[in-house]
């Protein structure tokens, strides 16, 4: 077999370990079908939701009913949580955990590994099947093939070169220490872990040499990079050396939590043209009760202070955050709260998620769980109130020079840019390549975007 089609879903960090997959199959003989006529579909899944298993449920159900010959690997955080679950599905072959993510090729092909680094082990003790690496695609066994086990403390990097993104992401971290009670990430990404900062500078002058204008830093939780690498490597330090020894023209920083957001960082975003003008700081709640029910690490009032000491020192900075709405135990006093605290602060827009309780944590336990039909009413106010205070900056941006990255994408017959400050920005009558840095005169607003032109 030579055929495969990748379908990823989830973060950024997950479309990273996505791409280094893809990567891999071609490096190895296969080739990319772009449907799902494919002799192997490998599905990259999340599971940060109850919708998101739901979907790529769906969608192994969708190849098995189209294309029967199809043989379907699923890895990714879903395939680490439940994988018994996925094996029981008709057409999967092979379940494949995080914890065994960084030699999925070896064990399609049953060859040496060319995805695990040189201190990975491919095959970790603990590993269901016994960790047998011969099944390849020829001689794939009847019962699907589960290799599920423990996550080590190794950072498999994920290099992202032949990807056809204009904005390749670069997963500089991966897992996560913190124990938010609503969150299966740690269960399924393990302990926080970081690529080493040589060869983080390596990734990125190799991205620099293959044309790309604008990488993405990206991480479970980015902010902790480096704290399993020695007390002198720390997130802040791996930027200043990413701008002083590669030419990239624009470093965009992902989601970044609010401790981690400290005046240096803010001061360097502001100062350094090459970073982008946009920060991403989870919220989850603007009430301090619910935020202790959830184990965050910080009060509204800190939250607050790092995002106006962003609005003070970049007066048009993208700024945007995650919010659940319906949290166990969360009132209807306790959703006004955050409906206010949201209000008073300078966000341009919001990621908004119904809580979803995940199994094996402290909140699915609750007995305090909120109705749904309330929960998407109060995901409907969220909406609406992001809604008023997007328009606002949108309008603020009109006569504006902002500096973007065209995309691959058109939007009615039209190039479609990405602004430093995270505003997607539509260029009629443009013939423009793709992965070309400009200057763009805003004229107008068109949906929830703009419309300009090359200035």
């Amino acid at each position: 077999m030579s055929t495969f089609h990748l379908i990823n879903f989830g973060c950024r960090a997950s479309h990273a370990d996505g791409a280094a997959i893809k990567r891999q199959l071609l490096a190895r003989g296969f080739s990319e079908a772009e449907t799902e006529a494919s002799e192997v579909a490998v599905l990259n899944t999340c599971t940060v939701t109850a919708a998101a298993d739901a979907e790529a449920r769906q969608v192994i159900r969708r190849i098995h009913r189209s294309n029967p010959q199809c043989k379907i690997l699923v890895t990714g955080c879903y395939a680490q949580r439940a994988a018994d679950e996925i094996a029981a599905l008709p057409g999967v072959t092979w379940v494949v955990g995080n914890s065994h993510k960084h030699a999925l090729v070896d064990i399609l092909t049953g060859g040496p590994s060319t995805f695990a680094d040189s201190e990975g082990l491919p095959f970790p003790d603990g590993a269901q099947n016994g960790g047998d690496p011969s099944a390849n695609v020829e001689t794939a066994p009847e019962q699907p093939l589960v290799l599920v086990g423990e996550i080590g403390d190794t950072f498999h990097f994920a290099p992202v070169f032949g990807d056809d993104r204009t904005r390749p992401t670069l997963k500089v971290q991966d897992g996560c220490n913190a124990r938010c009670s609503f969150c299966i990430i740690p269960q399924v990404r393990g302990e926080s872990r970081s690529m080493i900062p040589d060869k983080v500078i390596e990734q990125v002058r190799e991205l620099e040499q293959n044309g790309y204008k604008e990488i993405v830093l990206s991480g479970i939780n980015l902010g902790s990079y480096g704290r399993d690498l020695g007390r002198s490597i720390n997130f802040l330090g791996l930027v200043e050396r990413i701008l002083s020894e590669t030419g990239i023209p624009r470093l965009r920083i992902s989601s970044i939590e609010p401790m981690d957001v400290g005046p240096k960082l803010i001061a360097l975003v502001a100062t350094e043209p090459r970073i982008a003008n946009h920060f991403h700081v989870p919220l989850q709640s603007g009430s301090n009760r619910i935020l202790r029910m959830m184990n965050r690490r910080y009060w509204t009032t800190q939250y607050a202070e790092r995002i106006l000491a962003i609005r003070e020192r970049m007066s048009n900075c993208g700024i945007g955050a995650d919010v659940m709405a319906g949290f166990p135990g969360e009132t209807e006093a306790d959703h006004a709260e955050s409906l206010r605290f949201i209000e008073s602060l300078p966000f341009t827009y919001l990621h908004i998620f119904p809580y979803s309780a995940r199994p094996g944590t402290p909140a699915a336990a609750s007995v305090e769980q909120v109705d749904g039909r309330r929960i998407h009413e109060r995901v409907r106010e969220l909406k609406s109130l992001i809604a008023a205070k997007r328009g606002r900056f949108l309008h603020g941006q009109i006569g504006q020079r902002l500096s973007a990255l065209v995309l691959h994408k058109v939007q009615d017959e039209a190039p479609v840019a990405l602004s430093s400050n995270y505003l997607q920005i539509s260029l009629p009558g443009s013939d423009i390549t793709p992965n070309t840095l400009l200057d763009v005169a805003i004229g107008r607003i068109h949906g929830s975007g703009l419309v300009g032109r090359p200035a």
